[in-house]
């Protein structure tokens, strides 16, 4: 049944000449800002590689940002029309709220972005007093107004904007820092339940009582109030239960009360169920909330599952990670989306003409777009290759920027026909009091007549359809495509026998079970009679990703641990080897031979000068393509070359520990990086970095800090990491973490020293010789102060191609063609280290490997202090007068010195390794 339009006036339409209405400009204006916030969004996105906390970033210009300005907006704009009082949520006053939400905002991701919490304290204070603010406004709105049919709506906006200033708190206690055990994780799940579940959700579900069915052009079901009032206590006890569990018992508690939430939307959904069947959705605001809808009830399962299923919060934090994904993208930002279109078209007004016209412009090509969408993100929550996990984000970037194209498009040309007096007549104020939603009609927005809906054929939208999923399909294959994993290219094929002629194929197929065990197929070689089709089924039980590629050319995809994989290996004739092409695990042993029976099989080695030999790398080259781009990198190093103009070298000042005197925790997020780096004049190497840095970051603390260490792997392999800092069962924290993954690492430090972090994936000796390394500094109690303080990470580079990674079979071998302080091979001959004439200085001093230990040594000084894996060797004062001339420190292990230089001059600095001297570990103090 069509609804009916409301009356632009109490006494009909009343044609006015052309123009904006105050509440069309009212509407454009504030929903500028919603705009403005999911621009924002599409920015972080796509510059997230290059922020800070960008994965925060992104939850937050989209939650914190758009959605929850576009809550004040049209919960102030539905309470108002269904209270039948459409002038109420305009003004200053309503003006000021957005001001102030939007002031907080901005610096609660100012300050998360620039480390300060006092501004973050002050943004989540101006959050939660915008918001009370908008509660009591409509407390006092639902209070002045006459008895409705609807108001039970308000109530459901009430609640929500009450539950917000609670989630907003623990997200500033949060910010701050300094929580033990797992408070952290307990913290942050109640801080997501009430913001996403109770401010979002909650409105939400009050708002869909009157849009769902004014999307769907029906009339609102029989009921459907009396089940928003029942269904409204049952979301927030299960709401309070589950927010309580998370804050005070074990992580099954907590599970009953997200049951009881799912339960309270099933109660207020059955109306909304039994609309849609009365009137089956045939625009993309209704398929797009639907399509959200669908995404939040699968969320509350998995959540639930969760839950369930351990007792550690810990764990729960690492696994509702993946959650993020299905209710930002999934739910929250389609239903925005889609409500959106929906009211657009209604605020820009002009008539039933315009309006057709603006919907019409916001759902161009709309089946295809929400197939896309939704394919897109569903492939992005499943456990797929990284460059599919990659490809799909960029796809939802670009239906999120199509929209918002379409939008702007849509609003420049009411705008534009408006002026030009082409739009048909103005809408009024819309519903005057004492009208209202029609037991026959939709209810309708005071801001003007719904959207007549101009419906698309089945046809046109099974071929949007099939269009999207081919676009899904296209993008997916092209970007496996462009992931590129050198492979041997034969002159012959494996139908060939061993003297290069034919095999003739029996019609059988050989199948065999081969299985990844600790780094080694088993098992690693098979028998085939010649000429049977080879069939492998290939188990991965290892603890890292893995394929199989045999030197024909046939393989598997990079599968991950407990996952399977098929490859067909076609009809052989001959010997072929197989090997796990992740890089270094070839190096490592995971090597796989077929071996043909019935005829004269060629050994192995006949194929080794095509396929590579086990210390070579020509196609070792695991989630980064060498790209060889002028040979080798060793040849095109010269440790006399100097560097171009307006070199930098790393800043090597250790600053000091930060805090008061007692412990506090140090929350850091490193982001695993694949980053083009030079490492030499001439020289660069594609590093597998921490935060896009080899070394990475520095953490510094004291003895009884709390460190916690968030590892977010954005690479295209598997990585993981250790802190020689902590003390603990390496098993959790310490596993490798695929493409896409996050954990989180907290540990004491309970001990004084300069501790290595590394990645500890294998092969362990080619990620870190790749650029996998950090120093921690724990101060030993009672350090004294410096004048100057310094830190030297030593390292060695196992040079691959120009812009490749490090050459696995030279770290086998252990010769290394470079060694270098800081990762630049003599970065402090030409941007030397400073100091002067008697000033006490402290070097830091850390052995990062991995393979060749350091005799750190500074030409013309003398040490008097040495401080050396976690006791001084040597310091001030002793009766025999001594000093040091070397910190001599094996891989992986640290300490400092201190001098006083007594004159002006150039102090080299060296390993006294001399060799390794001249590749690189070489630079200068200068005194003045």
């Amino acid at each position: 049944m069509t609804t009916q339009l409301s009356s632009p006036t109490a006494n009909g339409p009343a044609p006015k000449p052309p123009g904006r209405s105050p509440r069309a400009l009212w509407h454009l204006g504030v929903n500028a800002v919603v705009v403005a916030w999911l621009g924002l969004f599409a920015v972080v996105g796509s510059a997230h590689h290059f922020l800070p906390h960008a994965f925060w970033l992104l939850v937050h210009t989209l939650l914190l940002g758009a959605v929850t300005n576009a809550v004040v907006i049209w919960s102030g704009h539905f309470a108002a029309s269904v209270l039948r009082l459409p002038e109420a949520n305009r003004g200053a006053p309503a003006a000021l709220r957005l001001v102030c939400l939007n002031a907080g905002a901005v610096a609660v991701i100012g300050g998360m972005f620039t480390g300060r919490w006092p501004v973050v304290l002050v943004g989540g204070c101006l959050v939660a007093a915008a918001v009370t603010a908008h509660a009591v406004w409509l407390v006092r709105l639902l209070r002045r107004a006459l008895p409705g049919r609807f108001s039970m709506t308000v109530r459901y906006y009430i609640a929500a904007a009450a539950l917000l200033p609670a989630g907003a708190a623990l997200g500033v206690v949060m910010a701050r820092g300094e929580l033990g055990g797992d408070l952290p994780e307990r913290l942050l799940l109640a801080h997501e339940m009430i913001n996403l579940l109770g401010w979002v959700g909650l409105t939400v579900a009050g708002t869909l009582i009157t849009l769902w069915p004014t999307m769907l052009r029906t009339r609102v079901a029989d009921g459907a109030e009396r089940a928003g009032r029942r269904a409204l206590p049952v979301l927030l006890a299960g709401l309070g239960a589950a927010v309580a569990a998370a804050l005070l018992g074990p992580p099954p508690l907590a599970a009953p009360g997200v049951v009881v939430h799912a339960a309270g939307l099933v109660v207020a959904g059955i109306p909304w169920v039994r609309e849609a069947r009365a009137k089956v959705p045939r625009s993309f605001a209704a398929w797009s909330v639907a399509a959200g809808s669908l995404w939040l009830a699968g969320s509350l399962l998995l959540l639930a599952g969760i839950l369930l299923s351990t007792t550690s919060w810990i764990t729960v934090g690492e696994r509702t990670s993946a959650l993020t994904v299905p209710l930002a993208a999934g739910w929250i930002a389609q239903v925005l989306l889609g409500a959106l279109s929906c009211l657009v078209p209604v605020v820009l007004g002009g008539g039933p003409t315009a309006v057709r016209a603006a919907t019409a412009g916001l759902e161009r090509a709309w089946p295809a777009r929400l197939t896309v969408t939704n394919a897109a993100l569903l492939l992005c929550v499943l456990p797929v290759p990284s460059v599919v996990r990659v490809v799909c984000s960029v796809l939802l970037l670009v239906m999120l920027l199509h929209f918002l194209v379409l939008l702007v498009l849509t609003v420049v040309r009411g705008v534009r026909d408006r002026r030009k007096g082409t739009a048909g007549p103005t809408p009024g104020a819309g519903p005057t009091p004492g009208a209202g939603p029609t037991p026959g009609a939709g209810p309708v927005p005071a801001a003007g007549p719904a959207p007549v809906e101009a419906p698309a054929s089945p046809h046109r939208v099974l071929g949007g359809v099939a269009l999207g999923l081919a676009v899904v399909m296209l993008a997916v294959a092209g970007g496996g495509a462009a992931d590129v994993r050198s492979l041997p290219i034969l002159e012959r094929s494996a139908a060939t026998g061993a003297d290069g002629g034919e095999v003739t194929p029996t019609g059988r197929t050989t199948t065999v079970e081969v299985t990844v065990r600790n780094m080694r197929f088993s098992p690693a070689s098979v028998d085939v009679p010649a000429g049977d089709r080879l069939v492998i089924e290939l188990h991965n039980t290892g603890t890292d990703t893995h394929d199989l590629v045999l030197e024909t050319g046939a393989r598997t995809d990079r599968i991950a641990p407990g996952k399977r994989a098929t490859l067909d290996a076609g009809v052989v004739g001959r010997d072929l080897d197989g090997w796990c092409s992740v890089v270094g695990h070839r190096q490592m042993g995971m090597v796989f031979g077929v071996r043909v029976t019935g005829v004269g099989g060629t050994a192995s080695g006949e194929g080794n000068e095509k396929s590579g030999k086990s210390g070579e790398t020509a196609h070792d080259h695991g989630g980064t393509a060498s790209g060889s781009e002028g040979g080798s990198a060793a040849d095109a190093f010269d440790p006399m070359a100097e560097p171009a103009d307006g070199f930098a070298a790393r800043d090597a000042h250790l600053p000091p520990a930060t805090g008061g005197s007692g412990p506090r925790v140090h929350k850091r997020t490193l982001t695993v990086k694949e980053a083009e780096t030079e490492v030499a004049p001439g020289v660069r190497q594609t590093l597998w970095t921490f935060d896009g840095t080899a070394p990475g970051p520095v953490l510094r603390g004291r003895v009884g800090d709390t460190f916690e260490i968030t590892l977010v792997n954005d690479g295209t392999i598997g990585h993981s990491v250790d802190f020689h800092a902590g003390a603990l069962a390496p098993d959790e924290p310490m596993r490798t973490i695929q493409p896409g993954e996050s954990l989180t690492y907290r540990f004491e430090a309970t001990r004084s020293g300069v501790w290595m972090y590394h990645c500890s994936t294998m092969p362990m000796s080619l990620h870190i010789a790749n650029g996998m390394f950090g120093a921690v500094v724990i101060d030993p109690p009672g350090l004294p102060d410096v004048d100057r303080e310094y830190l030297l990470v030593q390292s060695e580079f196992y040079l691959g191609e120009q812009n490749g990674t490090a050459d696995a079979g030279k770290v086998n071998a252990k010769e290394p063609d470079m060694v270098a302080f800081n990762g630049y091979a003599n970065q402090y001959n030409h941007d030397p280290l400073t100091a002067k004439a008697d000033e006490r200085v402290r070097i830091w001093v850390l052995t990062a490997g991995p393979n060749v230990p350091s005799a750190f040594h500074v030409v013309g000084g003398q040490f008097d202090t040495v401080f050396r894996e976690g006791a001084y060797d040597l310091r001030p004062g002793g009766a025999e007068r001594g000093g040091a001339q070397v910190l001599d420190l094996a891989p992986a292990s640290g300490g400092f010195v201190e001098l006083t230089l007594p004159e002006a001059g150039d102090y080299p600095f060296v390993t006294h390794v001399m060799s390794d001297a001249e590749r690189g570990a070489h630079g200068v103090l200068r005194v003045r």
